[in-house]
């Protein structure tokens, strides 16, 4: 349903009559667009506020945009239509860009309510990216935006913000080395589990997951939608990935990081199992979580005709563990992380780790990603990332690799009580699903990597050697 803008006078449809033609080609060029390879057929405005109102300087206008398109193709004939997504813009609107700005260039509008001005990516404004941690600060409310802040922290003023240039999913801003503001892009109604867990972890006292300081959101008619997140900027940090690949290059032994990382994600666990129900998994639902790990294996199938080989040996991994559910055996299930690998990982110079991007797989439904699950997904999220780390260097290190995954496994069963491994039809049946999640993914956005995931494939459906508890 679309809204008027702030201002009065200019409706919502004018707004985007300005607009259309320069989003079509602007934005499928974005890392986080996640409609790629298909057409823009559509476009209406959810919500748009003018931040600051467009002057001869300069004006920020804040779009929650939906965009329909076709069909993925292969999903037609009875597959239900896919949704359309919705993306936050953050607008910058002038008469004439500085050179400083030109990087951040959308287009020059010609018609409709901004004829005349040029619009660009607000975020690489200092003066806008400085009015959104000022809103944040002083808990703003402007049309239907809402900032909210945890008053037990103290945000200050004029802090310089900053652009991370890295390619992700979502946008982030940091400032003055200080906090660091994480803007989703794909925008879906509900609770984001991005805020709501570390929020959770916060209150328990959980060490291992930054906290949020503040946040802001918008009213999308029927519920509320989780914008951006503001936690401490952990300065000096490296992401565990970038960390694995340097041991690796160098030739060091990274056991000792994955033991840590291992008791790290424990403690994680425990905490979220304090916080929030837990629920026990019977026959019913080990069988529902077997049927969608097949279900998944058969569309991967029937999209990557090299993975077709291997899905009856696969299948016999789901069906293993649907019988393991007809048994006497339970598994608890709670929230976790929902997208755990090396990346998600931040390790501080004193050698502690923090857990991030509590989001969850953002192609899975919002429902899906806050439903309590086995810990042992996290897991396997992780076992599979020392495979991708082993994998991504130039000689293929199985020896690293296993050593990893065994010291992470060791490292968690100190804190959880229960190593991993004692549960090995559960581990394997999960470290499958992501493996085969991991082949559909590459063959659809980095073909060259789809090797990585087939030889875990490969490895998995001809039962070879798992991590074994020492």
């Amino acid at each position: 349903m679309s809204e008027a803008v702030t201002r009065p006078g200019i409706t919502a449809d004018a707004l985007l009559a300005s607009l259309d033609p320069l989003l079509r080609a602007w934005l499928p060029r974005q890392r986080w667009f996640a409609g790629k390879g298909r057409p823009i057929t559509e476009f209406s405005v959810v919500t748009a506020t003018e931040l600051l109102p467009p002057t001869s300087e300069s004006g920020l206008l804040h779009l929650i945009v939906q965009v329909r398109q076709p069909q993925v193709p292969g999903q037609a004939g009875g597959a239900p239509p896919q949704p359309a997504d919705c993306y936050q813009l953050l607008l910058g609107v002038r008469r004439e860009l500085p050179p400083r700005l030109a990087p951040a260039l959308i287009g020059h509008v010609t018609r409709g309510p901004l004829s005349g001005f040029t619009v660009y990516e607000a975020l690489h404004d200092s003066r806008m990216s400085g009015f959104l941690l000022e809103a944040l600060r002083t808990q703003a409310r402007v049309g239907k935006l809402r900032f909210e802040r945890d008053r037990r922290r103290d945000i200050g003023a004029d802090l310089a913000p900053r652009v991370l240039a890295a390619e992700q999913s979502n946008s982030s801003l940091v400032y003055g080395d200080t906090y660091i503001l994480k803007l989703f892009r794909r925008i879906v109604p509900g609770s984001n589990p991005d805020l709501e867990l570390p929020l959770v972890l916060s209150r328990d006292g959980c060490a291992q997951v930054p906290p949020p300081a503040a946040w802001f959101l918008a009213d999308t008619g029927d519920d509320v939608s989780v914008l951006g997140v503001l936690q401490p900027y952990l300065k000096g940090t490296v992401d565990g990935w970038e960390l694995a690949l340097g041991e690796l290059a160098a030739g060091r032994d990274f056991s000792g990081e994955a033991r840590a990382l291992g008791r790290a994600t424990a403690e994680v666990h425990r905490a979220l199992a304090r916080a929030l129900p837990t629920v026990t998994l019977g026959r019913a639902q080990v069988e529902l979580i077997a049927d969608g790990m097949a279900d998944r294996l058969t569309t991967a199938a029937g999209a990557v005709p090299a993975l077709q080989p291997y899905a009856p040996a696969l299948h016999t991994t789901y069906e293993a563990l649907a019988d393991l559910g007809r048994g006497e055996e339970t598994w608890t299930a709670q929230r976790i992380h929902g997208d755990l690998h090396l990346g998600q990982c931040l390790r501080s110079p004193a050698g502690e780790w923090s857990l991030i991007d509590f989001e969850g797989e953002p192609s899975r439904p919002l429902a899906e990603r806050r439903m309590p699950q086995p810990p042992v997904r996290d897991v396997a999220g992780m076992l599979r990332s020392f495979d991708y780390a082993a994998r991504s260097h130039e000689l293929w290190a199985p020896e690293w690799a296993g050593d990893c995954r065994a010291a992470y496994c060791a490292g968690y069963a100190e804190v959880a009580g229960r190593d991993p491994r004692m549960d090995p039809v559960l581990l394997r049946a999960y470290e499958t699903d992501k493996a085969v999640y991991e082949v559909l993914y590459e063959a659809r956005h980095r073909p060259d990597w789809l090797p990585v995931p087939l030889a875990a494939i490969k490895r998995l459906a001809t039962n070879g050697p798992a991590t074994e508890p020492h």
